[in-house]
C-alpha cells in the first residue's frame, strides 16, 4: 500500500509538471501577441526622431520580451469562466452593494441626527414668536446679547463636528464603531429629553418669560459643546498612549514589522496595522518563493519509501530459512534508508552553490545596469547642453528626452528585473514615467536607480500589483472588543495573510538616587592627586 501511494505521489508531481509547461507556451505566445500590438501602436506615431527612438526601443523590447511575466493565462483558454468564477464574482458584486448600502445608510443617519441637533436651539427660540407672540415679555439688553452668544457658540460646534466626525472614510469596518454610536445615542437621549422638558414646562404653559427661554437654549448648546469634548477624549485621545506592541507577520515570506498601538478595539488595530503596512512593508513578490517551492517539489520526487516494519507472513510449515530471508530484507531496507539520509544531508550544498551563483548573476547584472544608466544621464547632460544654445521652441520636453534614452539602458535594466523577479513589479511605461521625473527634477542616476535597486514600500508599485479589494478579519474573540495581552487574530487577502500578535507594554518602575554633589567632588579631587603621585618627576 505504501509503494502503491508512492506511485500515486509521483504521477501527480509529473502530470503538474507538464501542466507547467503547457502554462509557459500559452504565457510566451500571449506575450508575443502583446509586443506585436505594442509595435504596431508605437510605430504609428509622428515621423520624429523621437518616435524613431521609440521604434527602436519597442524592437528591442520585442527582442528581449520585456515583462514576459505580466501576462496572466490559465490553463484552459483566457476568456474562459468556470461556475466558481460565477459564483465567486456574484458574492463579490454583493459585498460590495451592502457595504456601499450600510455606508450611505450610516451616512443618512449622521446628517439627520446633526440637523436636528443644530435645528434644536433655533426652535427653541423661534417656537414662542410664533406660538404666543403677545404674550411674551420683551427681551432686554441681557436676552439680546445672549443670542449673540448662542449664534457663536452654534457656529463653533459645526465647525467642530465638521472637523471630527465629517472625515473621509478610511475603510469599511466589520461591525461598528462602539464609540461613536454610544455618542449618537448620548446625543439623541440629550435632546429628546430637552425637548420633553420644552413641551412640558415651556410649550403647554405657553412661558411668558422670554429671557429664560434662551438661556434654556443657551444651556444646551453648552451642554452639545461638552458632549463634543468628550467625544474628543474617547475617539481621538484615549488611544494616543502607547500600551500593546503589535507584531505582524506576513504569512508567505515571513516579513516581520513591530508598531505600538494604544487602547483600540480588534477592528480598529487591524485598520492601524493595514494603513502601516502600506506604507513600511515591502511589496509581496510571489515570484520569489517559486524557487522554494521548485526545491520542495525536486526533493519529495526524490524520495523513496521502504517498507522496515511491514511483517512477512510466516506459516507453520515454513522453516527457519525464510525467517532468515525476512531478516535479510530488513537490515537491506535499513540500509537503503541510511543511504538516502545521506544523500539527502549533501542538499544543502546545492542550496549554497545555488543561492552563491544567484547572487553572483545579480552583482554581474547591477554592475551592467549601473555603468548603463550613468551613461544615458551623461548623454542627457550634453542634449541639455546643447539644448541651451538652441531657441526656446526647439528645447526637447522631458518625456521625449525619457523616450529617447530609454533603449540605452532598457535591455540591463530588463536582465536585472528578471534576475531579481521584479519585472511584474515595472512596466516599461511606468519605468519611462519614472525617468521623466527624475530628468525634470535634475535628479542624479543613483536616484533613479533607488526604485529598482532596493525594493521599496508597497505604496511605490502600481495599485495594480498590490491593492486587496477586500481584507477578512479573522479573530477567536469579538472584533469590537478591546486589545489584550497575547490577543492573536489574522488579517487574510488573496495571495497571504497578516498575523497579528499583541503583546502588552510592561509597567517600568523608575527610581532615583541621590549624588551627593561634596562627594562627587572628593572623588574626583583624590582622582587627580592620585595621577599626581603616580606621575614620574621631572
Amino acid at each position: 500500500m505504501v509503494m502503491e501511494a508512492v506511485d500515486e505521489v509521483l504521477q501527480v508531481l509529473e502530470v503538474c509538471t507538464t501542466v507547467e509547461e503547457v502554462k509557459e507556451v500559452i504565457v510566451t505566445t500571449a506575450e508575443e501577441d502583446s509586443s506585436t500590438n505594442l509595435l504596431s501602436a508605437t510605430s504609428s506615431g509622428p515621423g520624429t526622431k523621437t518616435s524613431q527612438s521609440m521604434l527602436v526601443s519597442t524592437s528591442q523590447m520585442m527582442d528581449d520580451n520585456w515583462g514576459e511575466t505580466t501576462t496572466a493565462v490559465t490553463g484552459t483558454s483566457e476568456h474562459s469562466l468556470s461556475q466558481e468564477d460565477i459564483v465567486r464574482i456574484t458574492k463579490d458584486l454583493e459585498d460590495s452593494v451592502g457595504l456601499d448600502c450600510r455606508r450611505y445608510f450610516t451616512l443618512t443617519l449622521a446628517v439627520i441626527l446633526g440637523l436636528l441637533v443644530f435645528l434644536t436651539p433655533l426652535a427653541f427660540l423661534v417656537l414662542p414668536h410664533l406660538l404666543w407672540p403677545e404674550k411674551l415679555q420683551s427681551c432686554g439688553t441681557a436676552c439680546e446679547g445672549l443670542f449673540i452668544s448662542v449664534a457663536f457658540k452654534l457656529l463653533i460646534l459645526l465647525l467642530a463636528v465638521w472637523a471630527l466626525f465629517f472625515r473621509p472614510p478610511r475603510a469599511g469596518l466589520p461591525r461598528v464603531f462602539v464609540f461613536r454610536a454610544l455618542l449618537a445615542v448620548l446625543v439623541l437621549l440629550f435632546v429628546v429629553s430637552y425637548w420633553l422638558f420644552y413641551g412640558v414646562r415651556i410649550l403647554d404653559s405657553q412661558d411668558e418669560n422670554y429671557q429664560g427661554i434662551v438661556q434654556y437654549a443657551v444651556s444646551l448648546v453648552d451642554a452639545l459643546l461638552f458632549i463634543h469634548y468628550l467625544a474628543i477624549v474617547l475617539l481621538e485621545l484615549r488611544q494616543l498612549q502607547s500600551c500593546f506592541s503589535m507584531c505582524v507577520t506576513r504569512s508567505t515570506d515571513g516579513e516581520t514589522r513591530h508598531y505600538n498601538l494604544g487602547q483600540l478595539s480588534i477592528q480598529r488595530a487591524a485598520l492601524a496595522i493595514l494603513e502601516h503596512y502600506y506604507c513600511d512593508f515591502p511589496v509581496h513578490n510571489p515570484a520569489l518563493l517559486s524557487a522554494s517551492k521548485s526545491r520542495a517539489a525536486k526533493h519529495l520526487a526524490g524520495l523513496k519509501v521502504y517498507n522496515v516494519d511491514g511483517e512477512f507472513a510466516a506459516s507453520p510449515s515454513e522453516g527457519p530459512g525464510n525467517n532468515a530471508a525476512a531478516g535479510l530484507a530488513h537490515s537491506q531496507s535499513r540500509a537503503m534508508i541510511a543511504a538516502a539520509a545521506r544523500r539527502r544531508d549533501t542538499s544543502h550544498n546545492e542550496l549554497y552553490y545555488e543561492e552563491a551563483e544567484h547572487e553572483r548573476r545579480v552583482r554581474k547584472r547591477k554592475a551592467r545596469l549601473v555603468v548603463a544608466v550613468e551613461e544615458a544621464f551623461t548623454h542627457i547632460k550634453r542634449m541639455q547642453e546643447e539644448e541651451q544654445k538652441k531657441a526656446p521652441g526647439d528645447v526637447m520636453d522631458p518625456r521625449e528626452a525619457a523616450q529617447a534614452i530609454f533603449p540605452s539602458m532598457a535591455r540591463a535594466l530588463q536582465k536585472y528585473l528578471r534576475t531579481t523577479k521584479q519585472q511584474h513589479c515595472h512596466s516599461m511605461e511606468s519605468i519611462q514615467q519614472h525617468l521623466a521625473f527624475c530628468i525634470t527634477n535634475n535628479m542624479t542616476p543613483k536616484a533613479f536607480l533607488e526604485s529598482y535597486l532596493t525594493p521599496g514600500p508597497t505604496l511605490q508599485y502600481s495599485r495594480d500589483h498590490w491593492l486587496a479589494r477586500q481584507w477578512t478579519l479573522i479573530s477567536e474573540a469579538s472584533v469590537t472588543s478591546g486589545l489584550k495581552d497575547g490577543t492573536v487574530f489574522l488579517l487574510k487577502c488573496v495571495d497571504f495573510s497578516l498575523v497579528v500578535t499583541a503583546k502588552k507594554i510592561p509597567y517600568i518602575q523608575m527610581s532615583e538616587e541621590y549624588i551627593d554633589p561634596k562627594s562627587h567632588n572628593s572623588v574626583f579631587c583624590s582622582g587627580l592627586n592620585r595621577q599626581d603621585t603616580d606621575s614620574p618627576s621631572g
